[in-house]
């Protein structure tokens, strides 16, 4: 079994992928079809607020934190390969970092960037904002799967 400051990284690599988890939840499951369904307008400026407001401390703590300690994860694993969990381990901080992360990085943030360059009240973030909705939020699914597929790999780690 898990031991020492071992476990408490991979307690903590639980807690931090779940919570990104369940904000990524949120986000699909209902935040997404709420501004989808104000004007295209009042949706645009709603997420060009949110997408300044997640870069708050607790968020970015969660969420960066997260990736840091999974890339951490990885590596002791690596470095001290475990009798057991070892596979478990390595894998949630792969989905974390690839799926979450990643996927953050190269599909979620540019289309947060491309928004924020447009006035909410113009044709342009009119005809922008229907394919940002589908697409950003195809995305975030994979993020919130990845993210707690992740959580769930490190708990079988410590089982």
């Amino acid at each position: 079994m898990i031991d020492g400051p071992y476990f408490v990284l991979t307690v903590l690599g639980v807690l931090g992928t779940g919570l990104v988890a369940g904000v990524f939840f949120g986000f699909s499951t209902f935040v997404m079809r709420g501004l989808a369904a104000l004007p295209p307008a009042q949706g645009v400026a709603a997420m060009k607020s949110i997408n300044v407001t997640v870069l708050a401390p607790a968020f970015m703590i969660a969420f960066v934190g997260s990736a840091v300690l999974c890339a951490v994860l990885a590596v002791v694993t690596f470095v001290l390969w475990p009798d057991e969990g070892t596979v478990e381990l390595l894998l949630g901080s792969a989905l974390y970092l690839f799926g979450c992360f990643g996927v953050t990085m190269v599909a979620n943030v540019p289309r947060n960037e491309k928004l924020a360059t447009m006035d909410p009240g113009t044709r342009e973030a009119a005809a922008y904002w229907s394919s940002y909705v589908s697409e950003w939020t195809t995305w975030n699914h994979v993020r919130t799967a990845a993210s707690a597929a992740a959580a769930i790999s490190y708990v079988l780690a410590l089982a």
